[in-house]
């Protein structure tokens, strides 16, 4: 049977009401671009998810209410969600985004202020460092089984960890090709395992001395994993693994790697973000940790080459996935962290 085909509905100035937001800023091309169609892919009490097809990343975008989580792609709105906000608007409903706003079912948001998902963190000693991550495990293991994560008894996140830790590249695009999309969920685990990881080796390579070689590592790696995952994930999830593979962190895992950093107890930020969905937040968390692991051991070389006497712990235990095939392949097989 054939499906009818209507016109996109055109938003009108006097529909609904429009509360302010503050957007990120990697959705700023989007909402300064004229009006474009877009459709709600998922709506629950404190957020609403929508998508514009044909135009390049990110391409999902989340709104959100005041206190919720606050995605890297989110506009969030100042109005908490016991008003809710998003109580007429639909799944499969049309919408507008552009020109500054995003509307549908008779909802609108002006994006008034912009905020930055890509935290900045002092620079790090590889002996500061290592004294973080030793926290962010301790927090970890005393959340007990809240910090389970969806993969816990498969060996995929594990492999990937090892791979990055060693510097191996196509272990690590290997290791990633097996996860991206396993697990169910607008966000499936192996994905929030790969974008805790990614933004995690990236912005503590950055921090750390003698880094460069994760934030290399966190480059290639980020591209093989984003080449295809439009076509191998859900379209948020695909979304957010563009994000993590620039550096930019939702709220929650920007907490966690400032605690890390010294800037703040990483007990409560870790507490926050064990609450986020139902294991996303603790997959987040682990990859993480296995970011965090891997900045530290290939800045570690170069350090010890000034101070002999440090030598950071590597290893841990992470939870573990079903393995997949990979299909990605590379030239480029292992990093030189020896290399002056």
């Amino acid at each position: 049977m054939g499906v009818p085909v209507r016109e996109p509905l055109q938003p009108t100035a006097r529909q609904g009401p429009s509360p302010a937001g503050a957007a990120a800023l990697p959705l700023r091309r989007l909402l300064d671009a004229p009006r474009r169609p877009a459709r709600v892919i998922a709506v629950f009490p404190a957020a609403v998810y929508l998508e514009v097809r044909g135009v390049p990343e990110p391409r999902v975008l989340a709104v959100v209410t005041e206190g919720a989580v606050r995605l890297p792609n989110a506009v969030v709105l100042v109005v908490p969600a016991r008003e809710r906000p998003f109580a007429g608007v639909r799944e499969g409903a049309e919408a507008w985004i552009g020109e500054g706003r995003v509307e549908t079912c008779g909802f609108r948001v002006k994006a008034r202020r912009w905020w930055d998902p890509t935290p900045v963190l002092a620079a790090l000693t590889t002996a500061s460092l290592t004294r973080g991550i030793h926290s962010l495990e301790v927090a970890l293991r005393d959340a007990g089984p809240a910090a389970a994560g969806g993969l816990a008894g498969h060996r995929g996140p594990a492999r990937l960890a090892e791979a990055c830790a060693d510097g191996d590249l196509a272990g690590a695009v290997e290791a990633a090709e097996r996860i991206v999309g396993l697990g169910p969920g607008l966000t499936p685990s192996g994905d929030d395992v790969l974008a805790g990881l990614l933004v995690a080796c990236r912005l503590l390579g950055r921090a750390v001395r003698g880094g460069d070689q994760a934030v290399w590592l966190a480059d290639w790696l980020g591209a093989a994993v984003t080449e295809d995952a439009d076509t191998r994930t859900t379209a948020l999830a695909a979304t957010l693994l563009h994000c993590a593979a620039k550096g930019q962190a939702g709220g929650e895992v920007a907490a966690v790697l400032r605690g890390v950093a010294g800037h703040e107890p990483p007990g409560p930020a870790v507490r926050r973000l064990l609450t986020v969905g139902h294991t996303s937040g603790a997959d987040l968390a682990w990859g993480v940790l296995a970011g965090c692991r891997a900045a530290l051991a290939l800045a570690a070389p170069r350090a010890d080459a000034e101070a002999p006497e440090r030598r950071p712990a590597r290893g841990g235990d992470l939870p573990v996935p079903v393995p997949l095939s990979g299909r990605l392949e590379t030239t480029v097989t292992r990093i030189d962290v020896t290399a002056g």
